[in-house]
């Protein structure tokens, strides 16, 4: 803001404020904000509407793969005995195997939970879970159902699992704060969300497809959840990692993505139950 004066004969100096350049400079800001608000609600428009509101992922996401290695490779190890041993899956559970591919856990849990159990299976690819429907038929697995997810949201029952599986797929998931936020609900009391991946500094068999367990525990305690359990195992070629809702709920809004690992403050923000 500038300023001049006049004389207006009685030999005072009157002060005249200019108000054009500050106009100016107040007009380009408000539009430089309008701008970057239509870039910030275009941005979201293009993500599904259940990812909407929640933080956005701040670390790279990966590709999905086919799985470079068999089942018989993976049975030699014991791979699945052994996370199902560590989940304490038992009879007449009820369990979710998010990410199932081709089914390698589906058609293993399902003898594991028994007829009074049952068994969910869930994908996002089309062809994958065509040829599990066929296989889930031909080996007559009358306690197992599939269907088809989202990548913001699984669209589960609420409090309907013991157990939620998801082996070397939390890496891929696109929108793992909503992921997250929709899954917890489908959680029974008592229930555990089991993730088996690979950490991504490793190498190994999925180098290069993985998360930084840091990251992991970051991301599920910023929607609420409690680390139960954490071991690295060979033979499941990666880490196991169990966690537990713990408290409320939280408002999307009160959601702040992990960067490296390292976990932001939270606002001070009701919960939703």
């Amino acid at each position: 803001m500038s300023r001049t004066s006049i004389d207006d004969g009685s030999r005072r100096q009157v002060p005249v404020v200019r108000r054009g350049r500050a106009c100016v400079v107040l007009l380009a800001a408000l539009a430089l904000a309008a701008c970057h608000q239509t870039s910030a609600d275009q941005d979201d428009a293009n993500r599904p509407p259940e990812a909407r509101g929640f933080p956005r992922a701040e670390r790279p996401l990966a590709t999905p793969v086919a799985e470079p290695t068999s089942e018989a490779q993976r049975d030699r190890h014991d791979e699945a005995g052994s996370v199902m041993d560590l989940a304490g899956v038992a009879p007449g559970m009820s369990v979710a195997d998010i990410g199932a591919g081709e089914g390698y856990y589906t058609v293993r849990l399902s003898p594991r939970v028994g007829k009074k159990g049952r068994v969910l299976a869930e994908d996002i690819d089309p062809a994958s879970l065509s040829d599990l429907g066929d296989r889930v038929a031909r080996e007559n697995l009358e306690n197992v159902s599939i269907q088809h997810g989202a990548e913001a949201d699984p669209h589960l029952p609420a409090g309907s699992f013991d157990r939620i599986f998801m082996v070397h797929m939390y890496h891929e998931v696109s929108e793992p704060y909503a992921f997250l936020w929709h899954l917890r609900p489908a959680l029974r009391p008592g229930g555990r969300v089991v993730v088996v991946d690979e950490d991504v500094s490793a190498s190994g068999r999925l180098a290069g497809h993985g998360i930084a367990p840091t990251q992991l525990f970051c991301e599920f305690a910023a929607v609420g959840y409690r680390l139960t359990e954490f071991l690295r195992k060979p033979e499941i070629s990666g880490y196991y990692a169990e966690f537990e809702a713990a408290g409320a709920l939280p408002v999307p809004s009160s959601i702040h993505a992990c960067r490296m690992g390292i976990a932001p403050a939270r606002k001070s923000i009701g919960a939703k139950g």
